[in-house]
């Protein structure tokens, strides 16, 4: 009897359901990116870098949907769990209508607080962090009023959990600082 228990405690481990991914395979999400904007990583067009490997997302039941080029990146995004993410993409590609300057360009810089206030408590915000090789995303509803520049509390559908203190970069967008973006 004993010998049978054993026997079914090693086919539930190894069923389809205890085998099932915890996390999204970002290999197979960098191959979507390539396939959909017909470019390999490093190459004109294609993504700059890969998937940051630190993402621990939300496997998607089925194919993540890409959208892009979108002002200079692919959007991953998986509907049926919520998730999206930013890849950038390298300059030159199709989508490419602009020069690559020869020198690199200054590090941009945080804009100068305002007086005009863009964000009001209550709107929803798209709160963003992330740097030049990924970025994600993640609607958020603004605490306080603020201008562009200004930094503001966020706070996610969760009421109890903490918000998140965030610098308004233009109507309906927040950025978590401390991101580089170049």
């Amino acid at each position: 009897m004993r010998g049978i228990s054993i026997l079914a405690v090693a086919l539930a481990v190894s069923s389809p359901a205890a085998a099932q991914q915890k996390f999204e395979n970002l290999d197979r999400l960098d191959s979507l990116v390539a396939m959909t904007v017909g470019a390999n990583l490093g190459e004109p067009g294609g993504p700059v870098a890969p998937i940051d490997r630190r993402l621990k997302l939300i496997p998607c039941p089925g194919t993540p949907s890409i959208d892009g080029p979108v002002f200079g990146a692919a959007i991953v995004k998986c509907d049926a769990v919520g998730w999206r993410i930013r890849v950038p993409l390298a300059n030159g590609g199709v989508q490419a209508n602009v020069t690559v300057p020869t020198q690199r360009a200054a590090p941009q810089r945080a804009p100068a607080p305002s007086q005009e206030i863009v964000v009001k408590r209550g709107d929803p915000v798209q709160l963003v962090a992330g740097g030049a090789a990924f970025s994600v995303t993640r609607l958020m509803v603004a605490d306080e009023d603020g201008p562009i520049g200004g930094m503001i509390r966020v706070r996610g559908e969760d009421k109890k959990a903490p918000p998140v203190l965030a610098q308004v970069v233009e109507m309906g967008m927040v950025r978590i600082p401390g991101f580089k973006e170049n």
